[in-house]
């Protein structure tokens, strides 16, 4: 039996040290789970519910490879959706010479030339808000002469496809949670879930202690469900939909194609200097996976202290899901900690 004492002994620094209060962690395989541990409280205080493999987080810009990309690639096998059209198709707000050849696959690449971030809640709300907004701003840089990873281009994806399906980005998701199996994931939690959920910040914005509630402020104001963030889930939830990851990337599956697959989680070309595929990260030995996955490896963090990653050639996916924003986002402990973490599970998995 494998032993993952050290990556323990990590978590539980983790937990000493207040880079989370809570953590739980999933490593496995194709055909199933070799690990699952949860750490830590739901908060700091003393009388705090211990966390459980069942805790719920608020799982962040996972979001984006878990719902909008899979959302995507689903458009795109149904051939309702083309990588290469111009976003202007869409979006009737998208207008100049600046942004006329930014494409699907260059919002999926985060190489559109649109910024990182900008807190549009304080003056928006809803998709029409948003949308023009997002629109209208300049860009950054020329597309596809670098890579910043932008939230505001996978807002404007959510759009999208509520637009190709007509139905909102909530809704649609449901069929990919219905393959994942019966973990929770979901969009907008039922208030069933809260006894379970670790909470995230106290936010100054909305004045209380966020619990089942998506973190992420921009989320928020568009109904709690965006292309960038808003799904809550276990770790055994997004342990599953890495095993179908796994599973899609040497067979079709319900989550899709196996060339589709391929297609998305290959590194973007032609973008200098980006490790970014479509919608996934790739793995560089400087990032949150560690220094011991293989090159094919693909992954994703997301700001409350969450990731995923996946490796094909070591038949291997680990998720660690924390929150470490609680009680304030002001706390980047995690950042050194997580790569340790990673690199211990694969040295116990190959001695």
């Amino acid at each position: 039996m494998t032993d993952f004492a050290s990556a323990q002994d990590l978590l539980a620094g983790g937990v000493r040290d207040h880079a989370f209060p809570a953590a739980s962690i999933e490593v496995g395989q194709a055909d199933g789970v070799v690990w699952r541990k949860a750490l830590g409280a739901l908060t700091y205080d003393a009388d705090a519910q211990p966390a459980q493999e069942s805790t719920i987080f608020d799982l962040a810009s996972l979001t984006k490879v878990l719902a909008t990309t899979t959302l995507t690639m689903n458009a795109l096998e149904l051939e309702r959706l083309d990588l290469d059209e111009p976003i202007s198709r869409r979006l009737n707000d998208w207008r100049g010479a600046d942004r006329e050849s930014v494409t699907v696959r260059d919002l999926l690449a985060h190489c559109s030339g649109l910024t990182a971030y900008l807190p549009f809640f304080r003056d928006y709300r809803g998709r029409v808000e948003f949308e023009r907004a997002i629109s209208e701003l300049p860009l950054e840089y020329a597309p596809r002469t670098q890579s910043i990873y932008s939230d505001l281009g996978f807002m404007l994806l959510g759009f999208i496809l509520e637009d190709i399906a007509r139905k909102p980005l909530a809704e649609q998701f449901e069929k990919v949670a219905a393959c994942v199996g019966p973990e929770p994931l979901a969009f907008r939690p039922p208030s069933s879930w809260r006894p379970r959920t670790a909470p995230t910040e106290t936010d100054p914005w909305r004045g209380r202690l966020l619990v089942g509630e998506v973190q992420d402020e921009n989320a928020w104001a568009l109904g709690g469900a965006a292309g960038h963030a808003g799904l809550f889930g276990t770790a055994a939830a997004v342990g599953s939909f890495a095993r179908l990851v796994l599973a899609s990337l040497r067979h079709d599956t319900a989550l899709g194609r196996r060339d589709t697959w391929q297609l998305f989680t290959r590194r973007r070309d032609g973008v200098p200097g980006s490790s970014r595929a479509l919608g996934w990260d790739t793995m560089l030995p400087t990032s949150s996976c560690g220094t011991m996955l293989s090159p094919s490896a693909i992954g994703h963090t997301g700001f409350t202290g969450t990731s995923l990653w996946i490796d094909p050639d070591r038949d291997l996916y680990m998720v660690l899901l924390t929150n470490r924003v609680h009680p304030t986002r002001d706390n980047d402990k995690l950042k050194v900690l997580r790569p340790q973490i990673h690199d211990a599970v694969v040295r116990a998995l190959t001695g």
